[in-house]
């Protein structure tokens, strides 16, 4: 989403609440000068991905020693 810097001024609660889900772009004069985000997307991207990875019938606990086993 892109938003001008005075839009961003007038709501900025708003602004950070999204940002939570989404970048927001901020423009002055057309031209992209920041970027709203949120910290931990990436990890967040991660972990979605790595759902369902692990065995129904295995536990925490004998996955990581499985994991250290192989090193």
């Amino acid at each position: 989403m892109s938003i001008t810097a005075t839009e961003l001024k007038m709501n900025l609660g708003k602004y950070l609440l999204l940002a939570e889900k989404e970048d927001v772009f901020i423009t002055r004069n057309g031209k992209v000068i920041a970027k709203l985000t949120n910290p931990y997307q990436d990890r967040i991207e991660t972990a979605k991905s790595l759902f369902g990875i692990l065995p129904a019938d295995i536990t925490l606990e004998e996955a990581q020693n499985e994991r250290l086993n192989k090193i």
